[in-house]
């Protein structure tokens, strides 16, 4: 059983916070087809920096934002520029080139997204040959679905690679989490990230102490969401990850949380 959770739970020693989740992109006018949404300002890295340096984060990792599409070129960039300090995150086309990958491995990246909101989630054919790629990089499948959807995506992705769920795993309901099968939750990791982003029917601290439980403390990261676009209003409170200590239950797991985990997911 999960240890009672405690707003007394304090940090232990750190090697630095790690933002496990966030974006850095620069200004432009137009998105890929279908983008949901296209900021109207840049988000430099500096910025994001600036913004969660005073809550103790030192690493983080660079997703790309659905609106650039497979258009790697900025976070590779800065991938490049901050070697040790960040890990990235890509969104690739299904025929990508191993040596491509190989590429992208060496400057940090760790495993691409599938940004599947609004989108077909059945994951055909095309995606098995890369998944395969993958399974040999040691690379990981990020996913970001529809609410409710995480169960169904789970199982159209091979059983070998591990799984990272955005955004709480955006379930419809609390109770969703309870019916995954224990194959289905033993090669996935969550991110406790973008509140803003559940159905109204969940409330983030449930939500983490859910997962505590089905999970354990190991399978879990924080991220920022920086600069949460399209919910810009949450950029400032997004930064902290302070809340942690109300779900974690112990140092060891709050420090877990806050760092070791991503630490060891994204191999800094």
């Amino acid at each position: 059983m999960m240890p009672t959770p405690s707003s007394d739970v304090k940090p232990g020693p750190s090697a630095g916070v790690v933002d496990a989740h966030f974006h850095a992109f620069p200004l432009t006018t137009t998105g890929v087809p279908g983008a949901r949404y296209v900021p109207t300002y840049a988000a430099p890295l500096e910025a994001w920096a600036a913004a969660t340096a005073p809550h103790g984060i030192t690493h983080g990792v660079l997703v790309q934002p659905s609106f650039l599409g497979t258009d790697n070129t900025h976070l590779l960039q800065m991938l490049a520029e901050q070697a040790g300090r960040l890990r990235g995150v890509v969104v690739v086309a299904p025929d990508i080139a191993m040596p491509e990958l190989q590429r992208m491995q060496a400057l940090g990246v760790r495993g691409i997204r599938l940004n599947l909101v609004g989108t077909d989630h059945r994951l055909g054919a095309e995606w098995h040959q890369l998944f395969e790629r993958l399974e040999t990089l040691d690379w990981h499948v990020q996913i970001h679905t529809d609410h409710g959807r995480l169960a169904e995506v789970l199982d159209r992705i091979p059983q070998a690679l591990t799984v990272v769920a955005d955004h709480f795993g955006k379930p419809a309901a609390v109770s969703e989490l309870q019916a995954l099968s224990a194959a289905q939750r033993n090669r996935l990791h969550v991110k406790l990230s973008a509140p803003y982003r559940l159905a109204a029917e969940c409330e983030a601290t449930t939500l983490a102490s859910r997962w505590l439980e089905l999970i354990g403390p190991e399978r879990l990261v924080w991220g920022s969401d920086w600069p949460c676009t399209a919910h810009e209003q949450a950029r400032n409170t997004s930064t902290s990850p302070a809340w942690l200590t109300e779900v974690a239950g112990t140092s060891a797991a709050l420090e877990a949380l806050r760092s070791g985990n991503a630490r060891r997911l994204y191999r800094f």
